[in-house]
């Protein structure tokens, strides 16, 4: 718009100035000048109380004589609007912009309008340029507010809904799990101390322990998608979140690596994400180890640092300290343990791979 408008005064100046000339007398002054007051309308949103007093100084030089042009008019309006949208009137920088305004207003009265209907005429035209544009501006913080307002209300209805999957999913792992755990071992050790004199019950609880180690591996799916719905792939390897950590900060791996499956990889690596968090933030740790080792069937990841700061339960990393640590290893059956070592504090997580 700032370019439009200039191309405008610019044009409608010395469209004025040539088409008039038997009025105007001689034309180049009043030519530059419009093109001046162009190009000082163009850059009208970074200094626009300067530039007024700049447009003001332009039409005292170049518009001399009796003949005073109205493209000087028209860029003094546009600059007067853009006071009015640019600055709040209660600032400093408000209170300089509204008195360029009646500076120009004043300045105009000494050349154009003298008799007082004509000077109330010119007020109009002022004020009507000035409250449009604080009502522009007005209105431009009002939408702003009202996007920032959707912005924050959309975050916390999905932080809500996030919440509200993982208290389901504590709750299913915590009981129905649990539950039907205990089901196929139970019904397990039934199948054992029957034998092989019971032939056919033995091959019906075989059936019910296989249900059930099906429904546990089901339901750790659902848990893994109510835990983190659509949780993406992490965002680098391992080497490069220990590199991130800094230079105290070490990776060892144990065994033959081999990919991961990519629910047991994603939860390495944001297992180990919560336990840097947890050892820059809250350890008071000079050293910190990442050992990961693979073994048929499993892999084991252990975090070790030489800290004397709180543990896991203090994190406030994107796992929620070690209560989603645990919940991420229950998603795939493992185990984790934490505590304090002798020389800082140790997490450990055992991760089945099949």
């Amino acid at each position: 718009m700032s370019r439009v408008a200039a191309v405008l005064v610019a044009v409608a100046g010395l469209a004025e100035v040539l088409g008039r000339p038997e009025a105007v007398g001689d034309p180049v002054p009043l030519a530059l000048g419009a093109l001046a007051a162009g190009a000082l309308v163009w850059f009208r949103t970074r200094f626009p109380a300067a530039l007024l007093v700049a447009l003001v100084a332009v039409g005292a030089v170049s518009a001399g004589g009796a003949y005073y042009p109205f493209w000087h008019l028209y860029a003094t309006l546009v600059l007067v609007h853009t006071i009015g949208w640019a600055y709040e009137l209660r600032s400093r920088a408000g209170l300089l912009g509204l008195a360029a305004v009646v500076a120009a207003w004043a300045h105009l009265q000494t050349r154009l309008w003298t008799d007082p209907p004509e000077v109330l005429i010119s007020a109009i035209f002022y004020v009507a340029a000035y409250t449009t544009g604080v009502a522009l501006r007005r209105q431009i913080d009002r939408t702003r507010i009202m996007a920032e307002r959707a912005v924050r209300l959309e975050l916390e209805r999905e932080y809500a809904v996030r919440q509200e999957r993982a208290r389901i999913a504590r709750e299913l792992h915590d009981v129905v799990a649990h539950n039907v755990s205990l089901m196929t071992l139970h019904t397990g050790g039934v199948r054992r101390l029957l034998g092989p004199a019971f032939p056919r019950e033995v091959e019906l609880l075989h059936g019910v322990e296989r249900a059930g180690r099906e429904a546990i591996e089901e339901l750790r799916l659902m848990l893994g998608m109510l835990r983190e719905p659509g949780e993406p792939s992490p965002p680098g390897t391992l080497e490069d979140l220990v590199a991130a950590a800094g230079p105290g900060v070490g990776l060892t791996t144990v065994g033959e690596p081999r990919p991961l499956p990519p629910g047991a990889g994603l939860s390495v690596y944001r297992i180990v994400q919560e336990a840097l968090t947890n050892v820059r933030k809250h350890a008071r740790a000079t050293r910190a180890e990442v050992t990961l080792t693979y073994a048929p069937g499993s892999v084991t990841v252990t975090i070790t640092d030489d800290g004397t700061g709180g543990g896991a339960d203090d994190a406030a990393g994107t796992g929620h300290g070690l209560i989603g640590m645990r919940e991420r290893v229950a998603m795939h059956g493992g185990i984790l343990t934490a505590g304090p070592t002798a020389t800082g504090y140790r997490v450990t997580a055992v991760l089945p791979t099949g």
